[in-house]
């Protein structure tokens, strides 16, 4: 019979009309659920040993995700199958269907975070004794996360007793996930040492403070959204303070198609609005590429920085800050008020500092900005903020009555 047989035996599985018989139905899908789990670990190693993923110039990972895995339980599943080796007792149980994947990944998990915090090498006895009690624990109904806290401190007290690395200076222990989300953002979490951690929180708090609104009025965004914008900053500066005067560090290449500007594809994260890509464009380096009719490059122009540094001075030196909400210069980007793809110029006249925040405002909402006979920007807001949409002068030449 083929394995795949046996998915007409699951669907035509019954379930009673009383509810321990229920129970007991879900308690033997879950056993097949997590026997079927097992195989699939096994499965995954063995594909990563014979090197299928490579004769196929791809990744064990991605062969995994072509046959159907979400990208998180094809890790898992690579992640168990290469660490259970010597962890012969939860092997069984889970083979037998007994405990979850996901209670294996953290005992997997757990054993060799402990054997990373001993000096030396990780005894077999010790071993045994560390996977018995993060067993114990999983079987108490623990779980995944309590048995990653209790391996933790198993470690502590290993590396204490050993005279190793507290866990809160051990650098070898740091870790950096992420996965881009169905709705196409990025989600993720770190486990940092301190020291590292005392550099984010550093450098974040310097650009997550809180700064007025345009009208005089405080910060409205919540400490998370401030932190999330900080993050921004961080990225585009390079952790630098605020006293720098140049263009964003980090380059995000945006590949807009000259015939459908509403195709726009970032390259790790993809498509993006057609909004968001005008917005990145504003202060970019652009370089046009001919396709011919196999979508092969058949002409490449030289990078053009649309803003040059000699403008961006010049623009720096009347607006100071922010026009929107007088964020430091340093935290804005260089917008051209006529798009330079509507035939606008890269000008003095026709460009104005904006920090992020208020870029993706100007480029999403209705938020428009002229250039006033008096040579500076000024801003009109939305109907909904202001019926009349009176305009408002830059953040520098603003006073307590906002009159220019």
């Amino acid at each position: 019979m083929a394995v795949v047989d046996l998915v007409d035996e699951v669907v035509g599985v019954e379930f009673p009309d009383d509810p321990a018989g229920v129970v007991a139905v879900v308690k033997d899908l879950i056993t097949v659920r997590n026997a079927v789990e097992a195989r699939l670990a096994a499965g995954a190693v063995i594909i990563d040993r014979l090197g299928v993923a490579k004769r196929l110039g791809s990744t064990t990972l991605k062969v995994l995700q072509a046959n159907g895995a979400a990208p998180g339980a094809a890790a898992r599943w690579l992640r168990i199958g290469t660490g259970l080796e010597g962890l012969d007792r939860t092997v069984g149980y889970f083979r037998d269907g007994f405990l979850s994947a996901e209670h294996v990944d953290a005992i997997v998990r757990g054993v060799g975070h402990v054997r990373g915090r001993v000096v030396g090498v990780m005894s077999d006895d010790f071993r045994c004794e560390v996977e018995g009690k993060l067993l114990a624990h999983a079987f108490s109904g623990a779980p995944p996360a309590e048995i990653g806290r209790i391996a933790r401190t198993v470690g502590n007290e290993v590396a204490g007793e050993q005279g190793g690395v507290p866990a809160a200076e051990d650098a070898s222990l740091n870790t950096v996930d992420y996965v881009i989300t169905d709705d196409g953002r990025l989600s993720g979490r770190f486990d940092v040492d301190a020291v590292t951690g005392e550099k984010m929180m550093s450098a974040l708090d310097v650009w997550s403070r809180p700064r007025p609104e345009p009208d005089g009025s405080a910060d409205t965004r919540t400490p998370t959204q401030r932190r999330a914008d900080a993050l921004h900053q961080l990225l585009d500066c390079g952790g630098g303070g605020q006293g720098f005067v140049s263009t964003p560090r980090t380059e995000v290449m945006v590949t807009v198609p000259a015939d459908h500007p509403d195709r726009a594809v970032l390259r790790w994260m993809g498509p993006v609005t057609e909004a968001t890509a005008a917005a990145a464009a504003c202060d970019a380096a652009i370089t046009s590429i001919t396709l011919d009719g196999q979508q092969v490059p058949i002409d490449l122009s030289p990078p053009k920085r649309l803003f040059t540094g000699l403008v961006r001075k010049a623009i720096l030196l009347r607006d100071t800050c922010c026009i929107k909400c007088g964020a430091p210069a340093t935290w804005s980007d260089c917008h051209h008020i006529v798009h330079w793809a509507d035939g606008g110029p890269t000008t003095l006249s026709n460009g104005c500092l904006l920090c992020r925040t208020c870029h993706r405002a100007v480029h999403h909402t209705d938020w428009d900005i002229t250039m006033g006979t008096d040579g500076h920007p000024w801003l009109i807001p939305p109907a909904d903020i202001d019926p009349t949409r009176q305009p408002r002068p830059a953040y520098n030449r603003r006073t307590l009555t906002l009159a220019a």
